[in-house]
């Protein structure tokens, strides 16, 4: 039987598949969760792994459609254009809407589902292309692994300062792209150079328009966003980007605790909004 090779996880050279360590850097062959967290290798753009969030965004919009609709007493009604098309609130809180509301009674779980509900036709349209647009630069930047934790982490840190705020209840992804946004932010700053620079004056029109938009628009949670961009930037720093240090297992290790992490709460968000009876709730 050939051997067959496989790249080392560590130093990224090709090493036996037999070897229980490489020759060239001495570090031990990755584990499942290392291995199973190695984006780089099968999906180096970052395509797949948008793809992937945005495909999720997509079936709980739905879901919330549904469950509004079947179970909860007809879908909500509103004369913003954001909200064309929305879920009822009382099917967002059971999905896991986040916000003083589902906080104060032990919803913290909700810090992550909430960044996959939208409450409306357009907020999911408007979101999922800017996830479209920056997420693969993101992943070009710092790689796939590094770019997936700051956008779930950053959505946590930005509706956790929402909650901290008093923002009673609050939804979508913006608080995690805002965050892809923050880490962009300081590659261009920490970076330098010609294309530093030219990345810094892009984000900067970004968050301007964050700012402009904010104030104008009605019902936007720019605690939630200005949260979002701190964790992006803070968490750039710490996980640092490709030209600093290449993704690491440590790095597709934390990955992989966020994708299972995340999995786990939404699973749980799904069961608990399909078992969902409005008999002897609050809600």
């Amino acid at each position: 039987m050939s051997r067959r090779a496989i790249y080392c996880s560590h130093c990224g050279r090709l090493i036996g598949s037999s070897d229980d360590r490489c020759p060239w850097c001495g570090a031990r062959r990755p584990g499942l969760f290392a291995s199973l967290g190695d984006l780089n290798r099968v999906d180096p753009d970052g395509q797949g792994l948008v793809k992937a969030i945005i495909t999720v965004n997509v079936i709980f919009f739905l879901l919330s459609l549904v469950i509004s609709h079947n179970r909860m007493g007809g879908m909500g009604m509103s004369l913003s254009p954001f909200s064309f098309l929305s879920p009822g609130e009382r099917s967002l809180l059971v999905l896991g809407a986040t916000g003083t509301v589902p906080m104060e009674i032990g919803g913290y779980w909700t810090l992550v589902s909430a960044s996959y509900l939208h409450g409306g036709i357009l907020h999911l349209l408007f979101n999922m292309m800017a996830l479209r647009q920056i997420g693969p630069w993101v992943a070009m930047e710092y790689g796939p692994s590094r770019m997936f934790v700051i956008y779930t982490l950053s959505g946590v840190l930005g509706y956790l300062v929402s909650f901290l705020a008093g923002v009673p209840l609050t939804i979508g992804a913006s608080a995690a792209i805002c965050g892809l946004i923050g880490a962009l932010y300081y590659f261009g700053r920490s970076s330098g150079g010609r294309y530093g620079m030219a990345v810094s004056k892009e984000v900067n029109g970004w968050l301007i328009s964050l700012v402009l938009f904010g104030l104008v628009m009605p019902g936007i949670n720019n605690w939630g966003h200005g949260g979002g961009v701190l964790g992006g930037v803070v968490l750039g720093k710490l996980l640092g980007y490709q030209q600093q240090r290449k993704e690491n297992s440590v790095h597709r290790i934390l990955m992989v605790i966020t994708v299972l992490g995340t999995l786990a709460i939404l699973g749980l968000a799904a069961f608990q909004a399909l078992t969902y009876s409005p008999h002897g709730h609050s809600f």
